[in-house]
């Protein structure tokens, strides 16, 4: 069973929610999304496996939930490390920005408050290492093939409009 802080819109804490169970309608929850970026200027993208009750074999960038009395920058490493089994260094990342989503593309209420972090990295996927199997495949990719990926509805749709993403916010592009 997977508990979450559960906070207000001014990402108060107003108690607690168990993961599966019907969202309170003025409760959110704490979701990291983490890009990460080499040298060459490529993102780590993931592909969800076929396991994932959401968007499988989607792709997407590093996340997941918050734990209960977790901070979102431990989250955020932590989720990596599960994931792709990079551990990344603290002075490496950075929030680039926080989004509030009342409800995902196809009009179901999500209630979460997205923290999301720009890391770089300068080292292997270490996918073998991952102690989830929640990723089928994982590489780095360039600005326009993650582009074609969003465009082609191959991505998870987090962010609501990725280009204007690109453009505008958090620098991360």
């Amino acid at each position: 069973m997977e508990i979450w802080d559960l906070y207000n819109k001014n990402l108060e804490l107003i108690g607690e929610h168990v993961r599966g169970t019907q969202m309170p309608e003025d409760g959110y929850h704490l979701v990291v999304h983490i890009w990460i970026r080499n040298p060459e200027g490529k993102y780590l993208m993931t592909q969800r496996s076929a396991k994932k009750k959401t968007y499988p074999f989607a792709w997407e960038c590093v996340g997941g939930s918050v734990l209960k009395g977790e901070k979102s920058f431990d989250a955020a490493l932590r989720e990596v490390q599960e994931e792709v089994g990079i551990a990344l260094e603290e002075q490496n990342g950075r929030k680039v920005l926080t989004q509030i989503r009342e409800f995902s593309d196809d009009g179901t209420r999500v209630n979460d408050i997205n923290d999301i972090f720009l890391f770089e990295y300068d080292g292997p996927i270490r996918l073998s290492e991952a102690s989830t199997d929640e990723v089928a495949e994982a590489k780095w990719m360039t600005r326009d093939e993650i582009e074609a990926l969003w465009h082609g509805g191959q991505m998870v749709r987090v962010i609501k409009d990725l280009s204007y993403f690109i453009q505008n916010e958090g620098g991360i592009f």
